[in-house]
């Protein structure tokens, strides 16, 4: 089955070209025709295009244009091709920001064909996700109205549509583009089975579309009370930590107990660095993050289809990253601090105080404002771009960081596996290399001695495995590992490994020990290692570098640890690898360490070393093998809330560690507290 699917609609002859009609609008010039062109030409360049499956839109009936729209408006639009140039320009005057050409109709029913034939693909099986290159976009336009460049609701119909065929009865909407996408809002406004999450630039109303209800207290109307989740930027230059920070702290924790079949995304890229109408600063791969964090909901059925985007580089590069990551690749180390701006926090917050009525996932996550600064110098702004109405001015105040981006080289192998029980490479999945090289005997033998680690005749047999498999790791030959020892042997294991990773030049390992794992004492000071210890009852922060934690038993625990602890300091961290290593009592299920395994790929670029004693690896090494090759891990099952002592625990680590690592705060300080970084 082929990962990704590219379905197109508006490229090549035909394509909407409204500068015919309104040259001298600078807000009609950037949605013009190249924004596909250079999307389609940035794929091709990076061989992507050639990974997926292409397919071709067909014009979406009447019919499906009517799953959302009335059918006066569907006629109205219709009508347009027969319009002289004066009447078109007459009729677009009625709208917002709408401009009509005799090709408008056409292209506008491609665009909703594309989407429609997308979701088929992925919820057939054809293909496990995709995305959908389209114009005119669709997220503004209305049951009976079009708005902001928008015809028909690309995304809305394609929602309906999959409710409707396929009988869904959850499905979660993202729309990161930076406008808000108040078609959508409308459309599902009073409907509990579609979750829509916007943020959207909003600066206290004073943004285009300047709609009250594009704020934070505008959560559904009806049975849909808290299923419409607004997050508001009130200022311009939000950061990739920014973006992370509202992913951790408000879409995932809803997501996960919302727990959708499908995920429809609203790819608007004007919310990347260097847009005209944006002016954000996230880098493009900010976006692969964001879609690897979607990848581990609904079985990883992802359907995104274009919004805005008008800056053509930055465009290009947002919708190559994103496209990648569908494909199963890791993304790409996220540059910049991990340091939310006070606004970003400020809008998070009063989110979070919106939706906790409705979402229990919400209900201990509502906090007063920090007394400490939130600001340090490591969180200095880039630059903002200048203001400007066209492409060219924005592209030439590009950040730098755009010529940089670049790829890791794909390894050879993406997961090997040492093993040392019998018959468990029954159960790995096609594709993952059993590796039955080890290290020589002399030298693992010499680690022993330096380490003065006592070890089995079976236990020294796994770590020369575990060696030759470490090497291949830090070569960059492999790109994750799983490997298994006894449980006698597995902290001296893990002390071995974690010297050899310093030794070979590992800057910052990040080290996730689940069950009765202690760091090694000669360690104890190393601020290379971050060390989080997942085990017995209590909390404790030895140092900023060395945190206990106790192992949630629900649903709920488990998420408010992973999504409020684990990743917000693993992407503070930014590890070089990351080591994850389940020891005797562990107490995960098969499930939790596939979702732990799955998400710690984003911080690190897929660069895991699993180290598990060999008691727990058959029910694990298949689902293990699983997440680390980009598969979609298993649901947790039904949401339960955490326990009242996880909750204060993890509240009393976060108080602790939130002085260093700021991606853990999820209020803003009190004003006054502090003043701005320049």
């Amino acid at each position: 089955m082929s990962k990704c699917v590219l379905t197109e609609a508006g490229v090549g002859e035909g394509t909407l070209n409204t500068e015919i009609l309104v040259c001298s609008s600078p807000e009609c010039e950037i949605e013009c025709p190249e924004r596909l062109t250079a999307a389609l030409d940035g794929l091709r360049q990076r061989g992507l295009e050639q990974r997926c499956l292409r397919l071709s839109a067909c014009e979406a009936s009447e019919e499906d244009l009517g799953l959302v729209h009335s059918p006066e408006y569907i006629a109205l639009v219709q009508k347009t091709q027969t319009l002289g140039r004066e009447e078109l320009q007459a009729l677009s005057k009625q709208f917002d920001a709408v401009y009509f050409h005799p090709n408008t109709f056409r292209c506008a029913r491609l665009a909703v064909g594309a989407a429609l034939k997308l979701v088929d693909a992925v919820l057939t099986g054809a293909v496990h996700n995709g995305l959908a290159l389209v114009r005119p976009p669709g997220h503004h336009s209305q049951r009976a109205a079009a708005n902001g460049f928008c015809v028909f609701n690309n995304v809305a119909i394609a929602a309906k549509h999959a409710k409707q065929k396929y009988g869904l009865q959850r499905i979660l909407i993202v729309d990161w583009d930076v406008h808000h996408g108040q078609g959508i809002q409308y459309i599902f406004d009073d409907d509990p089975s579609v979750l829509y999450f916007s943020w959207h630039r909003y600066e206290h109303g004073h943004f285009w579309p300047f709609l009250r209800e594009s704020d934070a207290d505008a959560v559904g109307q009806g049975q849909g009370q808290g299923f419409t989740v607004n997050l508001p930027w009130n200022q311009v230059g939000m950061k990739n930590a920014d973006y992370l920070a509202a992913f951790l702290h408000v879409l995932l924790p809803l997501a996960f107990e919302f727990d959708p079949e499908l995920v429809l995304v609203s790819a608007g890229f004007d919310s990347a660095i260097g847009d005209p109408e944006g002016q954000m600063q996230a880098t493009p791969e900010c976006f692969a993050h964001l879609t690897q964090l979607l990848q581990v909901l609904a079985g990883s059925r992802i359907c995104a289809v274009l919004e805005g985007g008008y800056c053509l580089e930055s465009l290009a590069q947002s919708v190559c990253m994103m496209v990648q990551t569908l494909l199963g690749d890791p993304a790409p180390p996220l540059l910049g601090p991990m340091v939310p701006c006070q606004s970003a926090l400020e809008s998070i917050q009063s989110v979070q105080r919106a939706q906790a009525r409705h979402w229990k996932s919400l209900q201990h996550s509502v906090a007063p404002g920090l007394s400490r600064s939130t600001h340090s110098p490591e969180g200095r702004s880039l630059p903002l771009p200048a203001e400007s109405s066209t492409c060219a001015v924005a592209e030439e105040a590009l950040s730098p960081l755009l010529h940089r981006l670049c790829l890791r080289p794909a390894p050879p192998v993406c997961t090997a596996v040492a093993l040392t029980v019998p018959g468990a490479a029954l159960a790995l999945p096609p594709g993952v290399l059993h590796q039955e090289e080890s290290a020589l005997r002399e030298e693992t033998e010499a680690w022993v001695r330096l380490h003065k680690s006592r070890f089995q005749d079976k236990g020294l047999a796994a770590l020369g495995k575990i060696l030759c498999l470490l090497d291949g790791l830090l070569d960059g030959q492999i790109r994750s590992g799983i490997a298994t020892t006894t449980a006698l042997a597995i902290a001296a294991t893990l002390d071995v490994v974690i010297q050899r990773c310093l030794s070979h030049g590992a800057q910052r390992l990040l080290c996730v020990a689940l069950g009765q794992l202690d760091r090694p004492l000669d360690l104890a000071d190393d601020e290379r290692i971050l060390w989080l210890n997942i085990r017995g009852k209590e909390a404790a922060v030895w140092s900023m570098f060395h945190i206990s934690t106790p192992l949630p038993q629900t649903t709920g625990g488990f998420l408010s640890c992973l999504l409020g602890l684990i990743l917000p300091l693993a992407y503070g961290f930014q590890p070089d690898m990351v080591l994850m290593a389940l020891g005797p009592s562990h107490g995960l299920q098969t499930a939790q360490a596939a979702l732990l395994a799955a998400m710690l790929r984003g911080p690190v670029g897929g660069r895991i070393l699993a180290v598990v004693e060999e008691e727990s690896i058959l029910q694990l090494a298949r689902t293990l093998a699983e997440a680390l090759n980009g598969e979609a891990p298993p649901s947790l099952g039904s949401f339960l809330m955490a326990a009242p002592e996880v909750t204060q625990a993890l509240m009393f680590l976060k108080a602790q560690l939130e002085p260093r690592w700021k991606l853990l705060q999820v209020a803003a300080p009190p004003p006054g507290s502090c003043s701005p970084v320049a």
